[in-house]
């Protein structure tokens, strides 16, 4: 190859150092200075330079801050994020902007009090800023302010209503930011705080910036201190928060759910129910369903979740009755056996006393126990002793039996009746379903963190999960009858036609039905012919053949096909994703994103402001990470973050979602994905930056479905022709040649 060499007057451009950073720094009054930083220096010495610049003394009691919307401080901590083309600004130290605050706060002056406590709400955001901030005290005198501060003001609020409301809430949104970095523990404050609060969900309803400050301090109150939590019960009642949910502001109905949801889940076992009876009188579930599931809008990603939170605490308030056992003795236990008897078989006539009647009344109930389905004839309460499902299996069947009743009597009657030995037992039956739909609905589970699957059915009857079992004890008698099951060998067909009602119920709850009508409606078309024809078709189109000849074929083709995952791969983790910082007060947590450079070479990551619509560019995110320096991808519990102590390490779905990029000696990148989807796109992403196997469910599912594809289209020309397993027989060499002939 011919060799170019460059002519001696030209020179090469050469990268600047790693260490050099190059930006430019504003100082107020003055053109700003282009300058480059090297990182190794320590921070003090840089501002000292650019103060000596502007020929500014006491360079220690300056900083240097971002320019931009954040406004937060550089320190050693987090001065590589830094980065070329950066606009910094010159200003006081924390230490000193967080004295001149705290003193102009606390001025006589109205206006300069207002200003004072709007800058402190945007400062506050910075960590740097709100340690400094709190050394002074300066919680405290937030609260004091809270407190007392305001009535200072109560003969003003008719003249300078506007200015007051305005002073409250960034004094309030000061208090949350602070708060939100950890610094300070809950558990520090007054009642007379909590009261204040408290009174502004009622007195400031119409002002949506102080009620929505207020309701998430509530709500983080309750969810981080239990001697917080009894004071904030005793403040807010259900019915202060009911008129919330009756508005139209999307935000403030959130938060209200999620007081409520505090509430519910931080209260006592003995005070959950009685908090629920609450509510129904209340009738929140009616309101929730009127106001904002069927409001005249989408619902957010935010009121989902809190919903998901509100039906999974609902359901779990089951959890009790699910896991406790029949007391074959307890008498009152067993009227509800017998009203179940004497609902089905209401036209038997009852045995006189006469001689031998005693006899008689027990065969009978043999008999008619035989016929409800019990494994146990003689004495039917030792078939719920079995927990789960325990009493909630015999709820079930009492409310079934009793609200449903002509459905109750028909299955019972007509399955007690049949003679070909395809009868499905009803007692046996409704355990099994109500210890499934438990685990379907995931009864006794705390809540996930991440999740936002709610059903919109189950928010239309206030005794929703009793409903949803009478639908499908009929589904599962249906199902039954067509897949022709014998109660002859009950564990065998219970498992068949278990799996085919949870199927069926499983496709009927992905359609998100609005309501039990409609969820009914979509199990009646999904009958197990229907199920049959499902199952082939997803077969087919899934199909792997394994004669020889597809083997090898799918071998060959198998590395073209996951080098297309992985471009897809890397192709997602381009585009970026944007992931949620998770902590104690969920209402106010706030998002980053991440995305890998088109060379594929360096992530870039940092904080934003709100959810991004569509991709956010490398120019914006702060930080960055060179792919040459990551060491290692860890998942689940060996992440740094999920071995911390927190709730976040005890929820299950949390950990299933939770990756860390460790890199240099000790640096690491902590996530939680938003879904399973985007937790196997990054972690198998990342495991091919680094040369590794891609090893997630979604990768195998990618590969045989593109295997499938590319097989079944390289066959089309094949197809009713029967492809043998050997290839076929190499023929003889001719006897001669001349046959052949030159084209030319």
């Amino acid at each position: 190859c011919p060799v170019v060499l460059a002519p001696k007057n030209s020179s090469v451009a050469m990268p600047p150092p790693a260490d050099i950073v190059k930006v430019a720094i504003e100082w107020p009054g003055a053109f700003p200075k282009l300058m480059e930083i090297d990182q190794k220096k320590p921070l003090s010495s840089i501002i000292k330079e650019v103060c000596d610049g502007w020929s500014l003394a006491n360079h220690d009691q300056f900083a240097l801050q971002h320019a931009d919307s954040s406004n937060f401080y550089i320190t050693e901590k987090n001065r590589n994020e830094i980065k070329n083309g950066a606009i910094l600004r010159l200003t006081t130290c924390p230490a000193q902007n967080a004295q001149q605050l705290h003193a102009r706060i606390q001025s006589s002056s109205m206006d300069a009090k207002l200003e004072a406590l709007k800058d402190l709400a945007n400062y506050s955001r910075d960590v740097t800023f709100a340690q400094e901030f709190i050394n002074l005290d300066g919680i405290s005198l937030l609260t004091q302010m809270v407190e007392s501060g305001t009535e200072r003001y109560q003969k003003l609020q008719k003249i300078m209503k506007p200015c007051f409301g305005d002073m409250l809430s960034f004094t309030l949104t000061a208090f949350v930011e602070l708060m939100d970095h950890g610094i300070v523990s809950w558990d520090t404050f007054s009642v007379a705080f909590i009261k204040k609060i408290a009174s502004y969900v009622n007195k400031f309803a119409s002002d949506i910036s102080i009620l929505q400050r207020s309701l998430a301090i509530l709500e983080s109150m309750v969810l981080n201190s239990h001697d917080l939590y009894q004071k904030v019960a005793q403040e807010i009642t259900i019915g202060q928060l009911i008129p919330h949910l009756q508005g139209t502001d999307q935000e403030i109905q959130t938060y209200t759910i999620a007081v409520i949801n505090a509430l519910f889940l931080k209260a006592p076992d003995d005070k959950r129910q009685e908090m629920a009876n609450i509510l129904a009188q209340k009738q929140l579930r009616s309101i929730i369903l009127t106001h904002v599931i069927r409001a005249q809008r989408a619902i957010n990603n935010e009121m989902a979740h809190q919903l998901y939170v509100l039906q999974v605490l609902t359901f779990n308030l089951l959890e009790d009755r699910m896991m406790t056992k029949m007391d074959p003795q307890d008498q009152a236990q067993r009227d509800i056996i017998f009203e179940l008897r004497r609902i089905a078989f209401d036209a038997e006539s009852e045995p006189n006393n006469s001689s031998g009647s005693m006899e008689k009344r027990k065969s009978m109930y043999t008999r008619d126990y035989k016929k409800l389905g019990f494994i146990n004839h003689v004495n039917p309460a030792m078939d719920f002793t079995q927990t789960p499902p325990g009493m909630l299996a015999l709820d079930n069947m009492l409310y079934f039996a009793k609200h449903h009743q002509d459905a109750y009597i028909r299955i019972v009657l007509e399955n007690s009746s049949r003679e070909d030995k395809h009868e499905c037992p009803f007692g046996r039956s409704s355990i099994e379903l109500t210890k499934m739909l438990c685990e379907i609905l995931k009864v006794g589970e705390l809540p996930s963190e991440t999740c936002n699957d709610f059903h919109p059915m189950f928010f239309t009857h206030d005794r929703s999960f009793e409903e949803f079992f009478c639908i499908c004890i009929q589904l599962l008698n249906k199902t039954w009858k067509e897949m022709r099951a014998t109660s002859e060998d009950f564990n065998k067909a219970r498992k068949r036609v278990m799996q085919v009602v949870k199927e069926q119920i499983m496709r009927a709850l992905t359609t998100k039905p609005s309501s039990l009508d409609q969820f009914k409606s979509k199990l009646q078309n999904l009958s197990y012919t229907e199920i049959l024809k499902i199952r082939q078709s997803e077969r087919m189109n899934q199909e792997d053949f394994q004669s020889r000849p597809i083997l090898e074929l799918k071998e060959k083709i198998q590395p073209e096909i996951l080098e297309l995952i992985k471009q897809q791969r890397l192709n997602r983790l381009v585009e970026g994703t944007c992931f949620r910082k998770l902590n104690s007060r969920r209402r106010q947590d706030k998002f980053w994103y991440c995305r890998l450079s088109p060379n594929h070479k360096v992530l870039h990551y940092g904080d934003l402001e709100e959810s991004p619509q569509g991709e956010v560019p490398h120019d914006s995110l702060q930080d960055k990470l060179p792919v040459a320096d990551i060491k290692a991808v860890v998942t689940g519990k060996d992440c740094p973050h999920m071995k911390e102590k927190g709730a976040l390490k005890q929820n299950k779905e949390v950990l299933e979602l939770a990756f860390s990029i460790l890199y240099d000696s000790s640096g690491q990148l902590n996530f939680i994905a938003p879904d399973k989807h985007e937790y196997c796109v990054w972690t198998d992403g990342l495991n091919a930056l680094l040369g590794k196997d891609m090893l997630s469910d979604l990768t195998r599912n990618d590969l045989d479905t593109l295997l499938s594809m590319e097989i079944k289209l390289r066959l089309l020309d094949l197809e009713n022709i029967q492809i043998p397993d050997a290839p076929p027989p190499i023929p003889k060499e001719p006897s001669n040649y001349d046959f052949v002939y030159d084209c030319n």
